[in-house]
């Protein structure tokens, strides 16, 4: 990406509240470099505030060197776009990705696949341990292991990842130039070295508690499934596991003793529908598919251009049938996690069916072998 390109994405990311669905009403109609080239009554004439004009054509210039510096510190230093090929497939396609993402380390570990795992900064000794012994396993069968970075469940699962020989990714609350906790600078350090440290806010961001919710999204997103360790009922990893039902993910919790409020979170969970994990095997039998699929899925969708006629005709409707495998899958599901309305999915199925790429059965469709 040429500079001027990536400056024109950072100026319209810093524009006050507009957010992505504002973002993408405007890229609709040109492209960034355009749209800050345009004068003021054409700004205006796309439904921008004065405060939105202003801060596209008198952008702050202190933020946009900022920024810049950061990238051109380090060969590590990656600021991802909505439009950069290394944007993972995967985060791309929940409601809200963020614009922008500013990674430290290796930014094709993101399009890797993963199991996000979060729980409790209070954890107790035994959902420590848990988080270690679980990471380690998901480690060692060759996915991601993504989490926060926080105290408790999420350092144990970054550490677990790493004496694996794993990679893991930390989405952190804040800009990159500040590792929260400080206690986990070296743990920061090590994840940077085999995987990455990833953040939508801008490298000098500081904590805020209102940030740490949204970033819970990106872990959500960026994961074939959402593992939570131990959490209380009020615990933030509710919220990443509330993202993951939102974006079509799979739901595990590890169940724990009714008299335990570090359990009760995840026995909740249980009870709403997250299916309960007694061993990491259990996480691979329901992903299975998920895993199978998604290396081979996420690099034609990402080189589409790539693709001869011939492999696109072996493979119609390729984004439904992403999300169908052995598991059976029921159509209401299929257009939550596509964005595809109800009817035009039933009709893609009805193809796929003909076509003997999927079955139907009881309760849904899965994927036939074929497929």
């Amino acid at each position: 990406m040429s500079n001027a390109a990536l400056v024109a994405w950072l100026t319209l990311y810093s524009v006050p509240r507009l957010g992505i669905k504002g973002l993408q009403k405007l890229l609709a109609k040109a492209s960034p470099e355009q749209i800050v080239a345009w004068e003021t009554m054409q700004l205006q004439a796309s439904g921008l505030t004065a405060a939105q004009v202003k801060a596209i054509t008198h952008p702050n210039q202190r933020y946009l060197e900022s920024c810049l510096q950061w990238q051109a510190q380090s060969p590590h230093h990656h600021i991802l776009t909505l439009d950069d090929s290394r944007y993972p497939f995967r985060l791309k396609q929940i409601p809200d990705p963020p614009p922008l993402l500013f990674v430290q380390g290796d930014p094709s570990k993101l399009s890797l696949p993963q199991v996000a795992m979060v729980g409790s900064r209070h954890a107790s000794i035994d959902g420590l341990n848990s988080a270690q012994y679980f990471a380690a396993a998901i480690a060692e069968q060759g996915l991601v292991v993504t989490s926060g970075l926080a105290l408790g469940v999420d350092g144990h699962a970054h550490d677990g990842a790493l004496k694996a020989g794993g990679d893991t990714l930390a989405v952190l609350g804040c800009g990159l130039n500040t590792i929260y906790p400080a206690r986990h600078r070296q743990l920061a350090t090590r994840i940077e070295q085999q995987g990455a440290l990833i953040s939508e806010f801008p490298p000098d961001i500081l904590p805020k508690a209102a940030n740490f919710p949204r970033r819970n999204r990106i872990i959500s997103g960026l994961s074939l499934a959402v593992l939570v360790v131990e959490a209380t009922e009020k615990s933030g990893s509710l919220i990443t596991a509330r993202f993951a039902a939102e974006h079509g993910r799979d739901v595990f919790a590890l169940p724990g003793s009714i008299h335990t409020p570090q359990a009760r979170g995840c026995n909740q969970l249980i009870k709403q529908g997250a299916c309960l994990v007694q061993t990491p095997q259990d996480i691979f039998d329901e992903i299975d598919s998920l895993i199978r699929w998604s290396d081979s899925y996420i690099a034609s969708e990402q080189n589409q251009n790539l693709l001869t006629k011939e492999t696109k005709e072996q493979l119609p409707f390729a984004e439904l049938l992403a999300n169908l495998g052995t598991k059976v899958t029921p159509v209401d599901i299929l257009a939550q996690r596509t964005n595809i309305p109800v009817q035009e999915v039933m009709m893609q199925l009805l193809e796929l069916e003909l076509s003997g790429h999927v079955v139907a059965v009881s309760g849904g469709y899965i994927r036939n072998g074929r497929g």
